[in-house]
């Protein structure tokens, strides 16, 4: 079966999160940052970007039954994050973190909808199948 939007979602998820990476481990390697960086922040990063891209990635890849639920789960603790970053650290957070987790929301949602189009591009030819 074609699986090229899923396979897409997996490179995708690979991507943003070795970004994540990247950001994060700059700073906990002790790279002084011209802004005020939130404590917890880099350790987020690096621990989110770890898990989207050596396990979200790679269930997205496989195809696994459990790719959709910890695609989500992903999305939402982005998106939890970025609450509590314009809540509870309005005055003092960095506009560049906040321009990367709006980079993340908006490339989680390009991801769960690619993999919505998989699913439903699957569905449409198991039928077609079935129907022979």
């Amino acid at each position: 079966m074609n699986s090229i939007y899923r396979k897409i979602a997996a490179v995708l998820a690979f991507i943003i999160g070795a970004m994540a990476i990247f950001a994060g481990g700059q700073v906990l390697l002790g790279k002084i940052m011209d802004y005020y960086v939130i404590d917890w922040l880099p350790i987020y990063n690096f621990s989110a970007g770890l898990v989207s891209s050596f396990i979200t990635a790679i269930l997205i890849w496989k195809g696994s039954k459990y790719a959709m639920s910890t695609a989500i789960g992903t999305f939402a603790i982005h998106g939890s994050v970025m609450l509590v970053l314009q809540i509870v650290y309005r005055e003092v957070v960095a506009s560049d973190s906040i321009k990367a987790m709006t980079v993340r929301l908006v490339a989680w949602l390009i991801i769960l909808t690619l993999m919505t189009v998989q699913v439903k591009i699957n569905n449409h030819n198991t039928g077609e199948n079935n129907a022979n």
